[in-house]
């Protein structure tokens, strides 16, 4: 089955989605961070510190950081829950080239390590992972059901999926707030810093076509995942998913 976000790309080309938010993300690397920053006016740090909170019962030695841009993620999760390993996967070098930078300065390289990985096929052992955590990456994915299979196949039984993504707010009035930011807001500052803006234009139409709420849910459950739980944050803008890995 396919998911309208997933025909969402950022560029009106004939590659595959994987293939051009790869460039897109090399593109928009170098000032990433910086713009990501400003966008979301560092309340995403607040939502990252809360999501990473509800992994601490599971104790998770090895970690598996899915579309882990440049390595915000993965560098919060050694901070809080001080794993023996994170493996940071992404399908864009660039972005990576960055986080290998930030986790250098920490001190942090033996810790966590980066590779090229597409997440609909990855070559790592099955069982490998006590838990897998991806920040705002999943409606970027060319596969949905497919790369869901890959993270149930890669955690070990009763390992957790944790993922963190932006939503539509259904309710004003945000839902108003939410419409004039992405019109208006979005595009001026992506001119003030010289970025791409097709990058920021994909930004709000991927939101818009991702599978939300119970929707997302029950994909989740297609997928073999049980315990399923969903937390939102501020009045809707972004949602936190938790799902497990069946024992049995």
């Amino acid at each position: 089955m396919s998911y309208k976000v997933e025909k969402v790309n950022p560029y009106d080309t004939n590659q595959p989605k994987n293939e051009q938010v790869a460039r897109m993300f090399n593109e928009i690397a170098p000032n990433y961070d910086k713009l990501n920053g400003t966008l979301s006016m560092g309340i995403d740090t607040y939502w990252r510190k809360d999501a990473l909170k509800q992994l601490k019962k599971y104790n998770p030695n090895h970690i598996l950081d899915i579309a882990t841009g440049t390595g915000d993620f993965a560098i919060l999760a050694q901070q809080m829950l001080k794993p023996e390993k994170i493996s940071a996967v992404d399908i864009s070098d660039g972005m990576m080239e960055i986080g290998k930078i930030k986790v250098d300065k920490k001190g942090m390289s033996k810790t966590i390590t980066f590779e090229n990985q597409d997440c609909s096929a990855m070559t790592f052992n099955d069982k490998s992972f006590d838990a897998a955590i991806v920040a705002f990456g999943v409606r970027n994915f060319e596969n949905i059901d497919k790369s869901f299979q890959e993270v149930l196949r890669v955690l070990k039984p009763g390992g957790v999926f944790l993922f963190l993504e932006l939503t539509t707010p259904e309710k004003s009035p945000m839902k108003q707030f939410y419409a004039f930011y992405t019109k208006h807001v979005i595009p001026f500052l992506t001119g003030l810093f010289a970025t791409e803006q097709r990058a920021y234009k994909y930004l709000p139409a991927s939101i818009a076509a991702f599978p939300q709420g119970k929707e997302m849910m029950s994909i989740l459950e297609k997928n073999g995942f049980t315990r399923i739980r969903i937390k939102r944050y501020t009045m809707g803008i972004c949602s936190l998913y938790i799902a497990e890995k069946p024992i049995v």
